[in-house]
């Protein structure tokens, strides 16, 4: 795009370069221009940013846009939406559509329909693993690649065969893409609804036990060490699984993570508190205390790299049924940043910059995607944060079509405001 937007007075946290100061930043072009102190440009539009942080453009590498096939959950217009709201520049897209996106047709289609109706916010497809993600035989992940798609992963459906898994971090790691997975042993976790543990009995629901999730990551950084692949670890909810990641890297082993916003936040008590709240039944399930002070653990040593919000929205009809009979996952891309400013920044357990690098810096490197970095020269996607504004949840005000969250109600502090990519505003909070 031409034009020039000049973000004045705000507070530039970029841990790319190691930068925390208040700066003005030029965009120009599509890309960033210039940062310096009092800029001037007389063709720029000028843009008051005083008292915010300005920010890299934040990058969600979980999300189901559900479209196409499920456009009564979510579409690529109303997804993207809600993405923009919720302070991202960008998103991945993964693959569990109706047609699986397992074909390069598939893909395109996806890329062109992000193009022609989203909210102009970058939409990075994943690709299936397997055809069908039935596990069975091998998409052919070159072309899926060539068509778009930026990593390969089953999604909620673990790729259960270690040959398989094996054959793709081998082909996968000679087109420089991470296969993404959803770990979990599925004949210990069969029929579960929550999480195995005290309060799954209290309640008399079916439980995962927490060594499900660990035996699927113990085996995935195995096959990556074997064949030098790359393996991202979904949604980690486990102090296992961040316990045999940390163990995994210090090996030197091509392993990331991610964590989400709901496992660092809530523990299984949510499901009994709630009085069975559909909104809270998630997979991977959320765990007990000691496995949600784990992950934060590992989200603040470092053993994970990135935050995801595994957005999933679902119909009414999908949530509103009795707990076990409940679809899983929650709409959470629209509230994920507010949530973690307001509880681990401003509570102490989180630097900010160390946020803005597993919403931005981070999850660029480990998908190899552009932005993530406010460089000179560098696209110009940018997230405004202000750390002062106060709301509250209301599912009711959603972009998204998913109203399924547990976190209705919260009142929080620090908020998104302006979100840019390409050098264009395309969300203001209002």
């Amino acid at each position: 795009m031409s034009g020039k937007l000049l973000l004045k007075g705000g507070r530039v946290v970029d841990p790319s370069q190691r930068l925390d100061a208040r700066l003005d930043v030029l965009i120009a072009d599509g890309r960033v221009a210039e940062l310096g102190a009092k800029l001037k440009d007389r063709d720029a539009l000028s843009e008051d940013v005083a008292g915010c942080i300005v920010a890299p453009g934040f990058i969600d590498l979980h999300v189901h846009l559900r479209e196409p096939g499920r456009e009564d959950k979510e579409t690529i217009a109303s997804g993207t939406r809600a993405a923009a709201a919720g302070g991202f520049s960008a998103v991945c897209a993964m693959p569990n559509t109706d047609p699986v996106n397992d074909t390069a047709d598939v893909t395109r289609s996806i890329v062109a329909k992000a193009r022609a109706e989203g909210s102009g916010v970058r939409v990075y497809p994943i690709g299936a693993v397997s055809k069908g993600s039935r596990g069975e035989e091998l998409t052919e992940l070159g072309d899926l690649k060539d068509a778009g798609c930026v990593a390969f992963s089953d999604d909620g459906r673990p790729v259960a065969s270690a040959r398989m898994m094996r054959r793709a971090l081998e082909y996968a790691r000679g087109l420089s893409r991470p296969i993404v997975d959803h770990c979990e042993d599925a004949s210990l976790s069969d029929r579960a609804t929550m999480n195995e543990g005290l309060v799954s009995t209290l309640l008399g629901l079916r439980g995962a036990p927490p060594v499900s999730e660990a035996i699927a990551v113990e085996r995935d950084v195995l096959l990556a060490e074997l064949t030098g692949g790359h393996v991202h670890i979904a949604h980690v909810s486990t102090a296992l699984a961040v316990d045999a990641i940390r163990r995994a890297k210090a090996r030197g082993v091509r392993v990331t993570a991610e964590a989400t916003p709901h496992h660092l936040l809530l523990t299984d008590a949510a499901v009994r508190e709630s009085e069975y709240d559909t909104a809270t039944k998630v997979n991977p399930p959320l765990r007990g205390e000691s496995d949600r002070a784990a992950v934060l653990a590992g989200i603040v040593d470092g053993t994970i790299d990135c935050v995801a919000t595994d957005h999933a929205p679902h119909a009414l009809d999908d949530k509103r049924v009795p707990f076990d009979e409940a679809a899983f996952g929650i709409s959470g891309i629209e509230t994920a940043v507010a949530l973690l400013l307001d509880r681990l920044v401003r509570g102490g357990s989180l630097p900010l910059t160390q946020l803005v690098a597993l919403f931005a810096t981070n999850p660029a490197r480990v998908f190899s995607l552009p932005g993530g970095t406010l460089a000179k020269g560098s696209p110009a996607d940018v997230t405004v944060l202000d750390l002062d504004r106060k709301r509250s949840v209301d599912p009711k005000r959603f972009s998204s079509k998913g109203r399924n969250t547990p976190f209705a109600g919260w009142s929080l502090v620090g908020w998104p405001v302006l979100t840019i990519v390409d050098g264009r505003v395309v969300h203001r909070a209002k």
